[in-house]
């Protein structure tokens, strides 16, 4: 968290602020994130430059300036946002950008996973995104991807779903949304799938992403659009979190278990049990 609809919306939201603006002050009062940031090498590269464009790629944002860009991941709990420049300064602001327009761009980062690097030429080749899938909204993820992608894997598919290397962005929320959208139990081995359920399962990914995106992403503790406000796609969740609450389609009490010390909620009924697993999840 925040994951591919987090991300995209304070691209979104951002993009229409900053896009245009030139960068006239870098301000860095916490280097040790998740990488040390390059800061000689930031300053030099993006001070005096205009932000042209901001990108994303699974749950990385990019800004594009001067002869590279700024690669930013807001790690478990980092928020992006763009506030006044005279803005009492909050705890954990670790990087600042101020901006042409009087504004600052400001990244805030509590438990500093997140990461600020420079990138320079081709991003797609950068060693964080050179291996990562295809993006779950657009038309290289489709069924007989995915159907390709789960032969012969002895892996939950709720945890192939989750591998950035075989599509960006699904992280547990939404993983748990679309194999509940798709009637798939969690725990069914990948190979197992057939090329319907596959079908079924980019449907559910891609609505269930888009309807998130559409309500600003989930708020469950940190997240915060870019403009401060929560994401709303939390009020729509049918499974995940509402353990022992009623199925919003069928009234029976929706289960979960931890595996990969993630949670995973389902519904039995509508995602019955496939019965090699029936053991493992008693």
């Amino acid at each position: 968290m925040p994951e591919l609809p987090e991300v995209e919306t304070i691209r979104a939201g951002l993009t229409p602020l900053v896009v245009g603006r030139e960068i006239r002050e870098l301000h860095i009062h916490h280097p040790r994130l998740r990488w040390v940031i390059p800061a000689e090498q930031l300053t030099k590269e993006t001070v005096g430059q205009t932000i042209r464009a901001i990108k994303r790629r699974g749950k990385y944002l990019l800004l594009a300036c001067g002869s590279g860009h700024i690669l930013i991941h807001l790690g478990m709990s980092g928020r992006l946002q763009r506030v006044v420049a005279n803005a009492p300064n909050a705890p954990h602001d670790h990087v600042v950008w101020l901006l042409d327009d009087g504004y600052q761009l400001r990244l805030n980062d509590p438990r500093r996973f997140g990461a600020v690097l420079w990138v320079e030429g081709e991003w797609r080749d950068h060693f964080l995104l050179a291996k990562l899938g295809p993006e779950p909204l657009e038309t290289d993820f489709h069924a007989e991807y995915l159907h390709q992608q789960t032969r012969n894997r002895r892996i939950a598919i709720k945890h192939l779903l989750m591998n950035g290397a075989v599509v960006v962005g699904v992280g547990n929320i939404y993983a748990s949304e679309a194999l509940f959208l798709a009637k798939v139990h969690p725990a069914l081995l990948a190979k197992e799938l057939s090329k319907t359920q596959c079908a079924a399962l980019v449907v559910a990914v891609k609505q269930v992403l888009n309807a998130a995106i559409a309500q600003g992403g989930t708020t469950l503790r940190d997240y915060r659009q870019s403009n401060g406000q929560p994401g709303y796609f939390a009020i729509e969740l049918q499974v995940y979190g509402r353990a022992q609450k009623p199925c919003l389609t069928c009234a029976t009490p929706i289960q979960s278990y931890v595996s990969g010390q993630r949670s995973t909620f389902y519904c039995p009924l509508c995602q019955p049990r496939p019965p090699e697993i029936e053991e493992m999840l008693r």
